[in-house]
């Protein structure tokens, strides 16, 4: 059979690792494919700069448009980054009737109902499993090996960088702005961290996962989302007294009200299996009502892990070339148009459990002010831990565990009671989870 040709536009780290795999691997993925995969083309913005792979024989320009309207490429891999230009070359790109593999989260996040529309109109595909969790399957496993199970909920360590930074501050007892200039290092945070440790990137991931898990549109504007700046050495201590883990989680779960879309700090049994997942590793928990939980764990990010799933999309492409687009697997999961208008709850709709760490002065009556205040909103304690080293100290702190509550009842309290004179700081709030 002929040739898939393939261009890429951006030769950066997952670029040039796609063009490192196809070679390296080409005997293999031909035959698992059924016919041969070549980069052909591609599109970088400086020609000057030296490249991580072999770019022999590879059509090389600097218009990644004009790469997208190419009649020599029958597949455009996507690996500018960004929305803007991302977004207009792969529209282009569908217009022009080619398939389109990308590993942009932000794209398809942002712009993915718009994309995924043109795509169905022209009767091309596009894949996008390295968009989350680099190397991990996920995205097919909920699509495809899990599509006889209603997913009941998915949580999951989406980004590396922060998984590392917990780690590192838990083991090491290290303060967050020291453990992020060590990543920064390393090369496993960028020099502005904030997509990262702000947790739009993760933000960005669960988006797709819960859309595909759900069935509903892609609502990258209704995630609520927390990063990790707040968390302190000394919460890590205190949950490890308690048997747990502080883990950064995107959480997606049905209820009979909406969908919860979450991104946050999460307190979670050490039991549990998302808990053992350390350093830059990603991992994914999805509970589905037939299959019960099910964990995906690997490398999420790097030039060869991300590779790898660009290349499996391009072999599911090139499998399905002759398919009717019909009968091909939907972009995300469910028919274009059964998608559910189901609604995402706002985080003041949601219920969890707390953990509440406050400053306060130490002198007696202070903790009644603030269990009055509790239980005046309904929120009923689990545990109080009072910590420090005794009677000398000016101010205590102490540690609440409350049980399962609606977040607008704990914002409420909160505000009444950091208005308290002897609360001497805001209270740091991590949400629990059990995961059972």
């Amino acid at each position: 059979m002929q040739p898939v040709n393939i261009g890429i536009a951006g030769l950066g780290t997952v670029g040039a690792g796609t063009v490192n795999v196809l070679v390296r691997n080409a005997g293999e993925i031909s035959r698992r494919a059924g016919r041969d995969i070549n980069v052909t083309h591609a599109a970088v913005r400086d020609l000057s700069r030296t490249r991580d792979c072999d770019t022999t024989g590879l059509c090389l320009g600097d218009d990644p448009f004009a790469l997208a309207g190419n009649d020599a490429i029958d597949v455009l891999v996507e690996t500018i980054g960004g929305t803007d230009v991302a977004r207009e070359v792969v529209l282009k790109a569908i217009a022009s009737g080619k398939h389109v593999v990308t590993a942009n989260k932000a794209l398809i996040a942002i712009h993915g109902n718009e994309i995924f529309s043109a795509a169905q109109r022209q009767g091309t595909i596009v894949a996008f499993e390295a968009a989350v969790a680099g190397g991990i399957p996920v995205i097919k496993s909920i699509r495809e090996g899990l599509a006889g199970n209603r997913i009941e909920w998915l949580a999951g360590i989406i980004n590396g960088t922060c998984n590392y930074i917990l780690t590192e501050m838990r083991d090491h007892g290290s303060d967050f702005a020291a453990v992020l200039k060590q990543a920064q290092a390393l090369g496993y945070a960028e020099a502005d961290p904030d997509f990262d440790v702000g947790g739009i990137d993760a933000a960005h991931k669960l988006t797709i996962l819960a859309s595909i898990a759900f069935g509903i549109p892609l609502q990258f504007e209704r995630v609520y989302c927390e990063g990790i700046s707040h968390i302190t050495p000394d919460d890590l201590r205190y949950a490890d007294e308690m048997d747990m883990q502080i883990k950064h989680l995107g959480i997606a779960r049905g209820t009979d009200y909406g969908i919860e879309l979450r991104v946050h700090p999460t307190l979670l049994p050490k039991k549990r299996l998302l808990a053992n997942v350390d350093g830059v590793m990603n991992a994914i928990q999805i509970y589905g009502d037939a299959v019960g939980s099910t964990l995906h764990c690997g490398a999420g990010a790097g030039a060869e892990p991300t590779a790898s799933a660009v290349v499996a999309d391009l072999v599911d492409v090139v499998r399905a070339l002759t398919t009717d687009p019909g009968n091909r697997v939907p972009h995300l999961a469910f028919q274009p148009g059964l998608l559910a208008d189901v609604p995402v709850l706002a985080m003041e709709q949601t219920e969890t459990a707390y953990y509440l760490r406050l400053a306060v002065l130490n002198r007696p009556g202070v903790l009644a002010e603030i269990t009055r205040i509790l239980g005046d909103s309904n929120i009923s304690i689990e545990a109080i831990l009072q910590k420090g080293s005794g009677k000398h100290e000016q101010v205590l702190p102490v540690i609440i565990v409350t049980q399962q509550t609606r977040e607008a009842g704990i914002n409420e309290a909160l505000m009444k009671i950091e208005r308290l004179d002897s609360v001497k700081a805001p209270v740091v709030r991590i949400r629990m989870e059990q995961f059972a």
